[in-house]
């Protein structure tokens, strides 16, 4: 896995570096499929103090880009509501593709079928 974190009008400290990374690493236990994963930090000039934070994660799984953003007044606080985010996006991600590999027709048991009058 690729792990890219960079600022926009910001530099990443090595602190805010570990904060970033120890918040991915909850993804990477509910899916261990990603092949990268790149996070944007920013700081834009608004008049809005709540909206002036923003973190960005975009991942790279196998067949589809998963991205996230979000923004708050806080940079760790918007970095905690982005892992909250990808964490349910991940969550949705995998059950959606193990549903389509396993479900996609259900499959009826023998009562269902001497219910229905079909000879098992």
């Amino acid at each position: 896995m690729n792990l890219t974190i960079s600022g926009h009008h910001l530099e990443v400290t090595p602190s805010l570096r570990t904060y970033v990374m120890s918040k991915l690493e909850r993804i990477l236990r509910h899916f261990d499929q990603v092949v990268d994963v790149k996070v944007l930090l920013t700081v834009q000039k608004q008049k809005e103090k709540e909206k002036r934070q923003r973190a960005g994660c975009t991942i790279r799984v196998k067949g589809q880009d998963l991205f996230v953003e979000t923004h708050h007044f806080d940079l760790y606080a918007a970095v905690d509501a982005l892992a909250d985010k990808l964490d349910r996006l991940v969550v949705r991600y995998k059950t959606r593709q193990h549903d389509s590999r396993y479900g996609g027709a259900k499959r009826l048991s023998d009562v269902d079928l001497q219910l229905a009058g079909v000879s098992v």
